[in-house]
């Protein structure tokens, strides 16, 4: 197939906002191939690997990480990447923007290139919940016995999947550590410390994972480290009260998982001035984006409470916020991908118990899911050109559920 069918880009921006990026399309067998191969590099020799979330939250675990074990990337040609890409976009076409990612990490936008050099002695392996398996699994096959383990800002679904992996590392790596944040089942969580994990598990309303790792390594960081923590917590926790949040927020979206943790393991919080141009650059078309989430939003009364439910390639986080602002309860961002946001609100709570019941899990006020709703590519171009009405369909109905009382927590 031409590759310009791919091409987003050139589409106008309701068409775009309407179906994935490009990376969507990409097999997921040549996708595992590149993967494995990937994973086998970084993680082959190196002293402590960290297998974590690739947002702004568990890259900041990994800056902490490399910072103690003195094992941090050279800044500099990440910065020199990010000056050719604002200079690449801005001499192409004064009227381009890129295509936005809309904050989920798998399948929407193939990742940024980035530099090749010297490697971290400290591997970087970002995962999932849904490929924390996978990723134990290439740590298994490729560390050396001996080696220090971390496991960041992630929460197993269920103990079973993880289970074989956990249990081979917990003999051979010297330490295994895990950071998190998120709402455990005590079930996983008591599984999770018999395999033998020092695992450390935050208040989820009152600390982001960065947190945690920044009070449970043992290792006297700079100031900068502190600061990071906190700007982090303040976008993770969506208290919003510091601007830069949201920098770091985009920034660990639009660049790849090394470049992030070598910038702000450099600078901390206080981005450089070209991380910060490229930022607002690549913002213009994300505001355009938000726009039109916001405007095809419709409000409907479940229960007690009014469901903002919207659909399309945009920034959750801003979308929701807009949505509240319009007197809704809570926001769903269903994504072209197939998968949805779900964000609470003070009068709101239950978001992960919502998403628990298609696929996903999260925080109380903010979650994720995929419903199990896609069987082949007719289901995707009937997702794509009604707007995921049937996506919508079943999560308001897990909404139903939860509003009459037959889904608690655990």
């Amino acid at each position: 197939m031409d590759d310009e069918f791919f091409d987003t880009n050139r589409l106008s921006l309701r068409r775009r906002s309407l179906i994935p990026g490009a990376g969507f399309f990409y097999p997921d067998s040549l996708d595992d191939e590149r993967a494995e191969a990937q994973a086998k590099d970084a993680i082959e020799g190196t002293e402590a690997v960290v297998v974590t979330d690739s947002d702004a939250d568990g890259l900041g675990c990994v800056a902490l990480i490399r910072e103690a074990y003195d094992a941090a990337l050279d800044v500099d040609p990440y910065l020199a990447a990010v000056e050719a890409r604002l200079a690449e976009d801005t001499d192409s076409d004064d009227e381009a923007v890129p295509a936005v990612d809309d904050g989920n990490t798998s399948n929407e936008e193939p990742t940024e290139t980035e530099p090749t050099g010297d490697e971290s002695p400290v591997a970087l392996l970002a995962a999932s919940p849904h490929s924390l398996d996978t990723a134990l699994e290439r740590v298994a096959a490729y560390a050396e016995p001996g080696i220090d383990l971390f496991v960041c800002d992630l929460c197993p679904d269920s103990y079973d999947r993880i289970a074989e992996p956990l249990e081979t590392l917990s003999e051979r790596c010297d330490r295994i550590a895990w950071y998190d944040h998120h709402q455990w089942g005590d079930n996983v969580e008591a599984a999770v410390r018999d395999a033998g994990v020092e695992l450390v598990i935050g208040e989820s309303d009152e600390e982001c994972s960065t947190d945690v790792a920044l009070r449970s390594i043992d290792y006297d960081f700079p100031a900068r480290f502190e600061e990071l923590a906190t700007v982090t917590r303040d976008h993770d926790l969506w208290l919003n009260e510091d601007e830069r949040s949201a920098d770091l927020a985009d920034y660990a979206y639009w660049s790849g998982a090394e470049e992030y943790a070598a910038i702000v393991g450099a600078y901390g919080a206080s981005l450089p001035d070209p991380v910060v141009d490229y930022i607002a650059h690549r913002r213009v078309e994300k505001e355009r984006l938000i726009e039109a989430a916001v405007d095809r939003a419709e409000h409907v009364d479940v229960g007690p409470w009014t469901v903002g439910v919207t659909y399309g390639r945009c920034s959750q986080n801003e979308v929701a916020d807009a949505l509240r602002e319009a007197g809704t309860d809570a926001a769903v961002i269903v994504k072209p991908s197939g998968s949805a946001s779900i964000r609470g609100s003070d009068g709101f709570e239950q978001s992960h118990l919502v998403a628990r019941q298609v696929n996903g899990g999260g925080h109380p006020k903010a979650a994720g899911c995929k419903p199990d709703i896609y069987d082949d590519m007719l289901d995707y171009a009937h997702h794509w050109t009604t707007e995921g009405a049937a996506a919508k369909r079943v999560i308001l109905a897990a909404f139903d559920r939860v509003a009459d009382g037959s889904v608690a927590e655990e």
